[in-house]
């Protein structure tokens, strides 16, 4: 004997037993599934989802740059979070040759020199995420930053670096992070090949900052 499947097209039809024996099955896949549905709610996400557990808030982009290439990443960084930004300059000036800014550079090193800046951030308290950016220097920041992150101490808030780099990376700059930013939450950092501003503008680097920014939740 056959029946008509309620809820279903009249034209389609069962068997009793085995709609009896669906019947359960349903019952069995659905009641499986709220509990899966329970669990997904319980964990704040849909199943698959991808949730970073932050929310960036408002979000300052400083950076140091002497030849435009940090510059450069750093305006990428806004065009892609809508940050506000903020160039650090020092009342005293670097050689324009290469070689002898770097002897500078390494003279600031050794003797712990703060050079002083020529402007600070206006309320950083209103700020919730700061990317700090800059060429690497014998290994980390320009001591410019050093100066920056002992007037802003950044207690608090949400610390990502990015530096430009002629193959030592991010070199100790993190490590010095964290000693001058201890109360803060540091997150990965990312470091780009630099050599010029068409370097950083290659697809490749592009890329690599896209997928960075994206891993941290920072794109609008």
């Amino acid at each position: 004997m056959t029946q008509s499947t309620r809820g279903q097209d009249p034209s389609l039809t069962v068997d009793a037993e085995s709609q009896s024996s669906s019947r359960r099955d349903f019952m069995k896949t659905a009641a499986m599934g709220l509990v899966a549905g329970v669990s997904s709610t319980l964990l704040g996400k849909p199943a698959g989802a991808a949730v970073t557990g932050r929310k960036p808030g408002k979000v300052l982009i400083a950076y140091y740059s002497r030849t435009g290439t940090t510059r450069e990443v750093a305006s990428q960084i806004q065009r892609a979070t809508g940050g506000d930004l903020f160039e650090l300059k020092t009342t005293h000036s670097y050689p324009q040759e290469y070689r002898a800014t770097t002897n500078q550079a390494r003279r600031e090193l050794d003797s712990g020199f703060r050079p002083k800046l020529t402007a600070e951030v206006q309320n950083m308290a209103g700020y919730d995420t700061i990317f700090v950016g800059y060429p690497n220097w014998w290994g980390t920041m320009p001591m410019a930053f050093f100066t920056f992150l002992e007037q802003h101490r950044l207690d608090g808030k949400t610390v990502i670096p990015f530096c430009t780099h002629e193959g030592s990376g991010l070199g100790s700059s993190v490590s010095d992070l964290r000693q001058l930013c201890p109360k803060a939450t540091l997150l990965e950092g990312l470091a780009l090949r630099g050599g010029g501003i068409s370097s950083v503008q290659s697809n490749s680097a592009r890329r690599d900052l896209a997928d960075w920014l994206k891993k941290h939740g920072m794109t609008i």
